[in-house]
């Protein structure tokens, strides 16, 4: 017998994959959280129904939502991950030397806990020293830390249930005094094909609080439509002009020096979008 996963990810749009076997569910305070195995893209990580990462495709997502930032600041040593349990944002903060401390603000330890135990390729990087976990909730860990970072990354699912302030102009605004005077902000901004009106609504929250903001995009094949954007927010640094270059030792499978540049030229009909009044 087959057994199949299907992924609502519009009213009228799925995806399914073939499912070798069910790894570990678990309903939690939270959501509901499943780690099962596919065919198509190995184990995968599923929050209330919807794909949050998968060992196929973990890397574009990954890499591109800490590198932009990273690579941007001329030397980030104090970087907050807010949300991003399964720790692959942390992974990659990890990879610039100049950091000294990762804080990963995660509201739900138990994705933290199954994605160490099921996910190591992704999660294996949370038990570096320079790595400080905090259970709870990251709206008020920033509201309690102000002055404190170099980079903030947003690594929230959609904007249901506890992510839904994540997508907020206080949000924005608690990130910016939690930044020092330099400091940047990286968001996910969902899918700019399914997902216009949380794009743009998050890129003008963010115009509302700091002086310089960018979305930019990449290809992620088990995010709707496949197609996703991220949008930087910084109070000084443009990511066009200020780019460091990655050091000899540097890994990456989807980011590199070119791509920093080109991923923030946009497509004529996201353009439009974010020019809206």
């Amino acid at each position: 017998m087959e057994l199949w996963y299907t992924e609502e990810q519009t009213p009228s749009l799925r995806l399914s994959c073939k499912v070798r076997e069910t790894l570990t569910t678990a309903q939690t305070p939270y959501q509901h959280l499943a780690i099962i195995d596919t065919e198509a893209f190995g184990p995968m990580l599923v929050l209330d129904g919807m794909v949050m990462t998968t060992i196929a495709d973990e890397f574009v997502y990954h890499e591109m939502i800490s590198h932009p930032a990273l690579f941007t600041h001329p030397c980030p040593r104090k970087v907050a991950v807010i949300g991003g349990g399964d720790g692959g944002a942390i992974r990659e903060v990890l990879q610039h030397p100049q950091v000294e401390k990762a804080i990963l603000a995660e509201i739900d330890g138990e994705v933290i806990a199954q994605s160490r135990k099921f996910l190591p390729e992704i999660a294996g990087a949370l038990g570096n020293p320079k790595v400080e976990i905090h259970i709870g909730d990251g709206f008020a860990y920033l509201r309690e830390h102000k002055g404190e970072f170099d980079i903030v990354l947003v690594d929230s699912t959609e904007p249901v249930g506890p992510a839904v302030a994540l997508f907020s102009r206080d949000f924005y605004a608690a990130v910016y005094a939690a930044l020092r005077p330099d400091g940047i902000m990286v968001a996910q901004t969902e899918s700019p094909f399914y997902n216009q009106e949380i794009l743009a609504g998050a890129y003008k929250g963010m115009q509302a609080v700091f002086p310089k903001v960018h979305t930019y995009l990449a290809s992620i094949p088990t995010y709707p439509s496949g197609l996703w954007s991220f949008t930087l927010a910084s109070k000084q640094y443009d990511p066009l002009t200020n780019q460091r270059q990655p050091h000899p030792g540097f890994i990456s499978k989807y980011y590199t020096p070119e791509l920093h540049r080109s991923c923030f030229v946009l497509p004529q009909f996201v353009r439009e979008l974010l020019s809206r009044p």
